[in-house]
């Protein structure tokens, strides 16, 4: 057999590959049909054909950062800057819960506006509705993470991006790798459930880079992961870079499935961005989760964090009556629980 294929077979029925077999696979796509239908074969063994969807609120996009890939960096005077109040969010869960949604995902830039005292109203008031609450905020004190839990947020997303010390320091001026990882040491002590995720194809990564990305949240146990390649956005110093494939995307996608079976992975939509059917390719290929936009009106072409973002111009209920009819088509179904990680011992 095949030294790629032993690989593939060793992720699947042992869940671990190190450094140099991950790099391995990234390299060579001769066997990426297999991995992907590996992929595909661990989520159904281990999390099911249920797809969970999280609407997606997208409160704000004022950041104080400024991230040298993202469109909402505090640099970037090109962009409309909106914030909706607490009672408008409120507003959209209420109606999120209405479309059938279990799950609310709150993502903003880092906005300092929205204070501990109106965080904790707005996460309050959301779990009187009955569903899991996501938070996607950024760098907070251990203080301000301890009291949205107090709250009642249940998840709590924040990415790495890279784990490659110099490129996130590169990447995000100002800030600090130590301080990331602190944020989700400290979000995993706290009881949350704790998601992470990267970019691929940043200027200056390399498949060593993301085979630390992958062992890395095996080491930090995360719950969820979201995967996506890099769009270069053009109000950005980046806006010249090549940017990410879909395919790698995929593939880290996909070996992150068979080394962590049984975690949430969206399928993100920066995949659709780059290929029309990304989102149902990832569902079929180790992706289990998709978080449509509940976000309403003009806000929905603000959040702008890279050119070319589906699904701008459509209404909230369009994007949950169009998401559950491709889930049905090919064969899944959407869940009705609140998609909490359903940890299971590898066999």
């Amino acid at each position: 057999m095949d030294r790629n294929l032993e690989l593939i077979k060793k992720a699947e029925e042992t869940h671990n590959l190190n450094k140099c077999e991950i790099v391995q696979l990234l390299q060579d796509d001769t066997y990426n049909e297999e991995l992907f239908r590996a992929a595909d074969r661990i989520r159904t063994e281990y999390v099911g054909d249920e797809v969970h969807l999280r609407g997606l609120i997208e409160f704000s996009n004022i950041c104080k950062r400024n991230c040298l890939y993202c469109g909402l960096r505090a640099s970037n005077s090109n962009v409309k800057r909106y914030r909706l109040e607490p009672d408008e969010i409120i507003e959209l869960a209420r109606k999120a819960v209405d479309y059938g949604y279990k799950t609310v995902v709150m993502q903003s830039g880092e906005d300092e506006y929205y204070t501990l005292d109106k965080m904790t109203y707005i996460i309050q008031e959301i779990k009187k509705l009955d569903i899991a609450l996501t938070l996607s905020i950024g760098e907070k004190s251990f203080e301000d993470y301890k009291a949205y839990k107090e709250a009642g947020a249940d998840r709590y997303l924040i990415r790495i991006e890279t784990t490659d010390k110099k490129l996130y320091e590169d990447m995000d001026p100002g800030m600090s790798h130590e301080e990331r990882i602190r944020c989700l040491k400290e979000l995993r002590k706290l009881g949350y459930e704790v998601g992470s995720g990267c970019l691929v194809g940043l200027p200056g990564q390399t498949v060593e880079s993301l085979a630390d990305d992958i062992i890395f949240f095996k080491e930090i146990e995360a719950d969820m992961i979201g995967i996506g390649p890099f769009i270069p956005n053009e109000d950005t110093p980046l806006k010249d870079a090549k940017g990410g494939d879909f395919i790698t995307s995929l593939k880290v996608m996909a070996i992150t499935r068979l080394l962590m079976p049984d975690i949430n992975i969206p399928a993100t939509t920066a995949m659709e961005t780059l290929n029309k059917n990304g989102r149902m390719i990832a569902l079929q290929s180790g992706a289990n989760v998709v978080m449509p936009n509940v976000t309403e009106g003009e806000y929905r072409k603000l959040y702008a964090l890279y050119p070319g973002k589906i699904c701008t111009g459509d209404t909230p209920s369009h994007c949950r009556n169009c998401i559950t009819g491709k889930i049905k088509a090919i064969g899944r179904a959407v869940s009705t629980s609140k998609g909490f990680r359903r940890q299971i011992e590898a066999l």
